[in-house]
């Protein structure tokens, strides 16, 4: 594809991402500017307004977006595609608000692929992504609304209850649909001390809330679990966050209630369980004897894993990390848009 609407507006927002995503004590002067500052103040801010959006998460997330917006990503992403000839479309997106700029790539692909995005954001995230693209007003194909109205096309993420409202209600148009997903880790028994403290970044990263979040870890037999609880105490802090510690206290007197055996540290509470979902503040797990048989169950589950962390799957430490090329659901949503 070699043209790539708005290039040099998504290389130049890439760049305020990485600033944001950055303390403010640790910016050169000349990255300072009256938009900054006022970024600044809007991240402080959100955590007052939504619990889960700390300073520390919400810079992750821009930091994430902003290393990945260069020019050579950009080329290197969306290059191997064709040009379309494809008419402009107005494509609805439905934004998710789970963990901060869920949304952001959705919004991305429709305007490099020529489309025009008309947005409906979550109320739990419904600050930040238009602030951003405030600093880039060459950017004119964009619509941040409450209603979806004479829309061509729709991407929409929501639970298992609301995907199937919004099946019913968009099925008149071509449409993506994202439904609940999580991620698990597969071990071998031989991981590093490095790896394993790369899996509590997977874990623990947004306080576990998404859908790229480690939930379920599978491990061998004879797999000693304090390895996984020494790996994990740098996350001890979390034990101090109010809305993670009351899911924490909840499924902790839940399932001591229920007489359920129980592994906990004071932060995390580890369970043996056969779901792949377990909640937050806890961590499910499940012993296995045999890799190939795993491998080829989770295959058969693939539709409600977002990924799979391990030797031989991803990297531990990247389940947060996606790149551009990542598509959520392993959808490919600049082909679609491309042929829409």
């Amino acid at each position: 594809m070699e043209k790539i609407q708005y290039r040099d507006e998504i290389v130049r927002l890439g760049a305020i991402m990485r600033t944001l995503g950055t303390s403010p004590s640790d910016r050169l002067e000349a990255e300072v500017s009256a938009f900054i500052e006022q970024m600044d103040e809007l991240i402080v801010l959100e955590q007052r307004r939504n619990g889960w959006f700390t300073e520390e998460n919400v810079r992750k997330a821009l930091k994430s977006f902003g290393d990945a917006l260069t020019e050579k990503n950009l080329q290197v992403w969306l290059g191997k595609y064709p040009e379309s000839n494809a008419k402009k479309h107005k494509v609805g997106l439905v934004l998710a608000g789970n963990i901060p700029l869920v949304g952001f790539h959705d919004i991305l692909v429709t305007l490099v692929t020529g489309h025009s995005a008309m947005v409906k954001l979550s109320k739990d995230d419904s600050r930040l992504i238009p602030a951003l693209f405030s600093a880039v007003p060459e950017i004119k194909d964009i619509q941040f609304t409450d209603r979806l109205t004479d829309f061509d096309a729709v991407i929409a993420t929501g639970s298992g209850n609301t995907s199937r409202y919004f099946e019913h209600y968009f099925s008149k148009v071509p449409h993506i649909i994202r439904r609940n997903r999580t991620s698990v880790a597969v071990l071998t028994g031989d991981e590093t001390l490095e790896e394993l403290d790369s899996l509590a970044d997977d874990i623990f990263t947004y306080f576990g809330l998404g859908c790229r979040n480690v939930t379920k870890v599978y491990m061998p037999q004879d797999f000693d679990l304090d390895r996984l609880f020494n790996a994990f105490y740098k996350f001890k802090e979390l034990g101090n966050h109010n809305k993670y510690a009351n899911n924490y206290d909840y499924h902790k007197a839940l399932w001591m209630l229920n007489g359920e055996d129980l592994l906990e540290n004071g932060f995390l509470i580890v369970k043996e369980d056969v779901s792949i979902v377990s909640p937050v503040g806890t961590l499910f797990y499940e012993r296995y004897s045999d890799i190939e048989a795993l491998k080829q169950m989770l295959e058969g589950r693939k539709d409600e894993l977002q990924c799979i962390v391990g030797k031989g799957f991803v990297d531990f430490g990247e389940a947060q990390k996606p790149q551009l090329w990542d598509y959520a659901d392993d959808i490919d949503t600049v082909e679609w848009l491309l042929n829409l």
